[in-house]
């Protein structure tokens, strides 16, 4: 873990000084013309207490992050019927509700363990819903290889306090990658977990990350992502072997607390 934090304090300040472009603020989807092309993200609610952000990325399948899979509180799985996928929900109403009929993990990711970056690497799970979300207003998204470092992208979240209509922040940047893991500008919250990260290629957008964790180094934010060209792959490969069973991994046993978490560099880890 002393590792990944070196890493992100050295990048952190290398980037945000070379960096010449601005990011733009976050800007609230309120009405149906905002949220046009944006509909496909939609809030998961995780039980009865918590929330994060997912969109879909094919009329029953919805990407986010692995770690909201799991209880914050227990470290145990929560269950699949207990999660429900709103699309598009803005001012408490959804363009779509469904219910989750089974999910995926990444095999390789630990909710609990030193190596915090690699947990960031493998933070990506898919959910299967019960019914396809069909509707000409709401269409998946492709996504794209992971961006370099420099490159320009956006993002679609919800968050603690905007949990009733999605925020866009079109423009952040990379500030740096190591080993599937991305460091970026973009603005994210609690509530942010498992948000796409978008680029825009031949106008369309396309998810290249997944929101994972943010962080503050020295008191300035940085988000962290999960870079999707290996673990989605996996994580389909896995969807498709056999009867389509998906595999779990094996049970947590201990809670994994980062929230207020500091060292001597400085450094603070939150899960958004």
């Amino acid at each position: 873990m002393r590792r990944g934090l070196i890493f992100l304090i050295m990048v952190f300040f290398l980037a945000t000084e070379g960096r010449a472009q601005a990011e733009t603020p976050l800007r609230t989807l309120m009405t149906g013309d905002d949220s046009r092309g944006w509909q496909a993200v939609g809030r998961l609610n995780m039980g009865a207490n918590s929330f994060c952000t997912g969109a879909l990325i094919a009329p029953d399948l919805v990407l986010t992050a692995a770690h909201c899979m799991f209880d914050k509180t227990s470290g145990a799985r929560i269950a699949d019927g207990d999660i429900e996928f709103l699309a598009d929900w803005r001012g408490g109403r959804a363009a779509a509700y469904r219910n989750v009929r089974r999910s995926l993990v990444h095999p390789d990711f630990t909710f609990s363990g030193e190596n915090f970056m690699a947990r960031v690497a493998n933070d990506v799970a898919i959910l299967e819903l019960d019914q396809p979300v069909r509707s000409t207003s709401i269409t998946p998204f492709a996504t794209h290889a992971r961006p370099g470092t420099g490159d320009e992208v956006g993002v679609v979240s919800y968050a603690q306090d905007r949990a009733e209509s999605p925020s866009l922040q079109e423009v952040c940047h990379v500030l740096a990658e190591q080993g599937g893991s991305l460091v970026l500008s973009c603005s994210v919250d609690f509530g942010s977990s498992g948000a796409p990260i978008f680029v825009i290629e031949d106008g369309e957008p396309q998810i290249v990350s997944l929101v994972s964790a943010k962080a503050e180094v020295r008191g300035e934010p940085v988000a962290l992502g999960t870079s999707l060209r290996g673990p989605l792959s996996d994580l389909m490969a896995l969807r498709a072997e056999g009867d389509g069973v998906f595999k779990r991994p094996a049970p947590v046993v201990r809670r994994l607390s980062l929230e207020g978490a500091r060292t001597e560099t400085g450094a603070k880890f939150l899960r958004p």
